[in-house]
């Protein structure tokens, strides 16, 4: 596989901390309920609400598993929950935390499930913002970056099941006998 680094750690801590300030700015009370998209957005997340506790949020945190990758570098179209949160978020600030927004299908649909149960303030927070992929008209309200339409793995997203315990982002190209075997990013 061919790569490069293209956002390092130090650029992501420093991105990491802007986000929490801007979010913990928005924030209509100092308890929101962090919902994390499994499994990408799990090192992101764990940053982000850490670096939100130092400004004085003290959120409440749970993870939906939700996945329209499969086995292929391709997104499937199909969305598939495999756990709703457990969270009570009627009446609540949320906000949704994931790796990525590519097509748009998974945070446009995790978004209007999350609103159906009316919570009192709901935002989207993403690490990466792949727009040129985009397929459904979704922005996120929180970009910690933009990226070109590349694979990448690092900081909690994969190839394979590697690369998820990176401190950086990588852009891959993957082997042409490898790219039936990629799993979700």
């Amino acid at each position: 596989m061919e790569s490069r680094v293209l956002i390092d750690e130090a650029a992501i801590a420093r991105r990491v901390a802007e986000l929490a300030k801007e979010i913990a700015g928005d924030l209509p009370d100092q308890s929101p309920m962090v919902v994390g998209l499994l499994t990408g957005s799990f090192v992101f997340m764990a940053d982000l609400v850490r670096a939100a506790s130092r400004l004085g949020i003290q959120p409440e945190v749970d993870f939906m598993a939700v996945s329209h990758y499969g086995a292929t570098m391709e997104a499937s179209g199909i969305v598939e929950v495999h756990k709703q949160t457990s969270l009570d978020v009627r009446g609540h600030a949320v906000l949704l935390v994931d790796d990525i927004l590519d097509t748009g299908r998974t945070l446009s649909l995790v978004r209007d499930r999350m609103v159906e149960r009316e919570p009192a303030w709901i935002r989207t927070c993403v690490f990466l913002d792949k727009p040129s992929r985009r397929e459904v008209d979704v922005t996120a309200d929180y970009v910690g970056f933009e990226v070109p339409d590349v694979w990448v793995v690092g900081y909690g997203l994969d190839a394979a099941g590697a690369g998820r315990e990176l401190p950086y982002i990588m852009a891959v190209e993957p082997d042409e006998d490898r790219a039936d075997e990629t799993d979700e990013q």
